[in-house]
């Protein structure tokens, strides 16, 4: 009889205790559960700090000797515009010559004028984009000694880059923060709640892309970052 009394006595010990623990478990989950995501924008407008500028020409002959003379003054012709406006040596570079030769066009049947057609590229990579703009205005000055540019060709259009993009990220990323913050917050007032500690947050992908079509050197930067906030009574 006594064992069976205190048998009784300690397994209702147990169950108490384990109600108990069932009981702080159940809380400390729904703590957990208690959870808000909210994600925090935040966008800049730039000016690009790089421009890759191709001045791309064609031109026509059957002799091969005096096309590759005709580049060879063309290009110094192009060179000479460019240095004496401001542009560095460094920032230009010469393209091999694309050579289409008409009579080796197993396709083309039609008599053709001139049996070779020639691309070249004089590229301007520079940090000063301000004068490369000035200067793309201003390449029909190459007219007056002979030198046709020619546009069209989507392999050859003006780029504008912004390349300092780890200068701003901590800017960035702080404002989108402070951004979540402030939805987290309205979130918790409107539910009730008080706004607890980060418990997870992601930085998303930086993405740089024009602020519109016409203006492809002023760059818009944006990121979104997704954090999730404990929530307290």
């Amino acid at each position: 009889m006594k064992n069976w009394l205190f048998e009784s006595i300690v397994l209702a010990v147990g169950i108490a205790v384990a109600g108990l623990f069932v009981k702080v478990g159940l809380s400390e989950f729904a703590a957990r559960s208690r959870v808000v995501t909210v994600k925090g924008l935040a966008e800049m407008e730039v000016k690009a700090d790089k421009v890759t500028w191709p001045l791309t020409y064609n031109v026509l002959g059957n002799d091969m000797v005096s096309l590759y003379n005709e580049i060879k003054e063309t290009n110094g012709k192009i060179t000479a515009f460019l240095k004496s406006k401001g542009i560095k040596d460094d920032e230009i570079s010469v393209n091999a010559p694309e050579i289409i030769d008409t009579k080796a066009d197993r396709y083309n049947n039609a008599p053709q004028p001139y049996r070779y057609n020639v691309t070249t590229v004089v590229t301007v990579t520079s940090k000063q984009v301000d004068l490369v703009r000035k200067l793309i205005n201003e390449q029909s000055e190459l007219l007056k000694q002979g030198v046709a540019i020619t546009s069209g060709d989507y392999r050859y259009n003006v780029s504008y880059d912004y390349t300092s993009l780890n200068d701003i990220k901590p800017q960035m990323i702080e404002e989108a923060t402070k951004n979540a913050r402030t939805a987290a917050d309205k979130f918790a007032k409107d539910s009730g709640s008080k706004l607890g500690g980060i418990q997870r947050a992601s930085q998303g992908q930086f993405t740089i892309s024009d602020r519109d079509p016409n203006t492809p050197y002023i760059k818009q930067v944006r990121v979104v970052t997704t954090i999730d906030y404990s929530l307290e009574d």
